[in-house]
């Protein structure tokens, strides 16, 4: 599949963002951060502004941008619309969490029950976008049973090393939480290790003859292309990268997103103030880098189906 980096920064910038304010809600309903008020603001401002950027960006792939609202109507049979929903219906929560934070320093009675809401909706908010990915059964490397949960770790995890750096530099680091970071970069780095070893190791079962209905009477090839310039189907779902150059971006990913954030978290665990946030700030440029690598790699080595009847023997 062809890399759109709208989405990209979609999956990646509100992945972040849903991350971070389950940590801000969970950090503060079970006193490891004190409410107050300019954390508070600044915290939920930055997973605020991830999510509303990454949601916009993600208009950007549509033909039409104003028909998107018509999405919400479709909540009974697809993803993306109860993405949609969900993603709506968890800023209400959300901001009278963050109204009761940031204004009166109360997270406790209704607020209290709006940071939990807000958890849970980010939670389902991130859960249906990894299933607009996870429910394609015509490309095989997204209808995979790990995609989803690769896709809420990988946004637990970034929400966790940007909450880590946010506690840092305003009350100091906090042990508990470095720990827990780590715990998320070696879990969700196991789980896309894996994920990439199925994938590449699994058969292909789709060949041109099921999808021509000519199994039966033998292999099946391509005579003579259909096209004799490329057209849009070719573009955008026959997009290939080599496997050296994938490998290479593998490595990359790897390196940004898993390695050296566990690295920069153990080096926190024994900096000083001045150092830990230096630390901090390299973990998250390292993670950056990373998921973006990661999140285009996702799309680049995708197959669409439709390439059988272009030439592929086998998807």
């Amino acid at each position: 599949m062809h890399p759109a980096y709208s989405v990209i920064f979609f999956t990646t910038a509100s992945g972040a963002g849903y991350g971070l304010l389950i940590w801000m809600a969970l950090g503060v309903l079970v006193g490891v951060v004190p409410p107050s008020s300019w954390f508070g603001f600044f915290g939920l401002a930055l997973s605020a502004l991830l999510i509303v950027f990454g949601l916009l960006s993600s208009m950007l792939h549509l033909g039409r941008p104003e028909r998107a609202w018509r999405a919400f109507s479709q909540w009974q049979t697809s993803w993306l619309s109860r993405e949609g929903v969900a993603a709506v219906a968890t800023f209400v929560p959300m901001a009278i969490f963050g109204i009761g934070w940031v204004f009166q320093e109360d997270v406790s009675g209704i607020y209290a029950i709006c940071a939990v809401l807000s958890v849970i909706g980010a939670l389902v908010t991130v859960w249906c976008t990894g299933m607009i990915y996870g429910s394609l059964s015509t490309i095989k490397a997204w209808h995979h049973p790990l995609v989803a949960p690769v896709y809420c770790a990988l946004a637990l995890m970034t929400g966790c090393i940007l909450f880590n750096v946010l506690v840092t530099v305003w009350f100091g680091k906090e042990s508990e939480l470095i720990w827990l970071g780590l715990v998320l970069v070696l879990a969700t780095w196991l789980m896309k290790v894996v994920y990439w070893s199925q994938v590449d190791t699994g058969p292909k079962t789709a060949t041109a003859g099921d999808a021509t209905g000519l199994a039966e009477f033998g292999t099946v090839s391509v005579l003579e292309a259909a096209h004799t310039q490329p057209n849009f189907v070719m573009r955008e779902m026959g997009f290939q990268i080599g496997r050296k150059h994938a490998d290479k971006l593998r490595l990359v990913a790897t390196i940004g997103l898993f390695v050296v954030p566990a690295l920069c978290l153990l080096m926190l665990l024994v900096a000083g103030p001045s150092a830990a946030v230096l630390v901090g700030l390299i973990t998250v440029i390292s993670v950056i880098i990373g998921i973006v690598t990661e999140r285009w790699l996702f799309f680049a080595e995708a197959k669409h189906i439709v390439m059988l009847y272009y030439g592929a023997e086998a998807v």
